[in-house]
């Protein structure tokens, strides 16, 4: 039994050198030829090691050096695979989308990850993937990135910005939102706004234009203001669970300003 680590390693570097960073626990029970639990016995001396780590149930990945201290691969390089393995549609978005659009002072403890239906956050090693749920996902416009490990799908900078104001409690609140908008800003495309816009609530449509013209980027939703003016029909609030009492009305977005916008640098 014991002698299945071994194996198992050298399994593993066999996957390495193929330009593989991850497998189940399925493949190596295969490979080894042993029961269940004997697999379960080697991967977990490896892992002890540092040498692999489990992201999920069933599901491994092969740590390297430079990561060891981490106790796994960045999400980045394994989230794909995983989702892979998992037959999810994904992409990455939210406080981790901003960062690939170049929203670097916003670094997330988290990698934001949205998905069609809510699953439980991932921890592995100082590693966190957090989930959140999207409706009409398939819609969301999204690009491809590269990594050490492959490629990673992230929401278009336009999406990104409407999925922050979408989910703003997720996002740190209306102030930070505010911040990364301002970064964000200069690389949206008034066009592509408009179709990212589609995919979401029009009442998302309403705040992002409204906190897009405050953070000094209002030349990119003359477009988008059009898109609220022709179908908006009733006035929202800029935040959804405040009171409204007293606030300001942008007549452009239709929408109670009811929050002060101190945007965070």
């Amino acid at each position: 039994m014991y002698e299945s680590a071994p194996r198992a390693r050298n399994i593993i570097a066999d996957l390495v050198a193929s330009g593989r960073h991850h497998f189940t626990s399925s493949e190596i029970r295969l490979a080894l030829g042993v029961s269940e639990a004997a697999a379960r016995q080697a991967l977990s001396r490896l892992a002890a090691r540092g040498e692999i780590a489990s992201p999920a149930r069933g599901f491994y990945v092969i740590v390297p050096p430079e990561y060891r201290r981490l106790g796994c691969l960045p999400a980045d390089q394994f989230v794909p695979a995983l989702m892979e393995h998992r037959n999810v549609r994904y992409y990455v978005g939210l406080l981790s989308a901003a960062q690939y659009h170049g929203a670097a002072h916003h670094r997330p403890q988290e990698y934001q990850v949205v998905v069609e239906r809510n699953r439980p956050a991932i921890v592995c090693g100082a590693v966190r993937v957090a989930f959140v749920a999207r409706r009409n996902l398939a819609a969301v416009p999204v690009e491809s990135f590269n990594n050490p490990r492959g490629t990673v799908v992230v929401s278009t900078v336009e999406a990104t910005a409407v999925d922050l104001v979408g989910y703003m409690h997720r996002a740190g609140g209306v102030d930070r939102v505010a911040g990364m908008l301002s970064e964000l800003g200069e690389h949206i495309d008034p066009e592509r706004l408009v179709e990212a816009s589609r995919s979401a609530s029009l009442l998302w449509a309403q705040r992002l234009g409204h906190l897009l013209e405050h953070v000094g980027a209002g030349d990119r939703t003359v477009l988008l203001k059009e898109h609220v003016r022709l179908r908006a029909r009733n006035c929202t609030k800029l935040l959804p669970g405040a009171d409204a009492a007293g606030a300001q009305r942008s007549k452009d977005w239709r929408l109670l300003v009811n929050a002060s916008i101190e945007a965070d640098a």
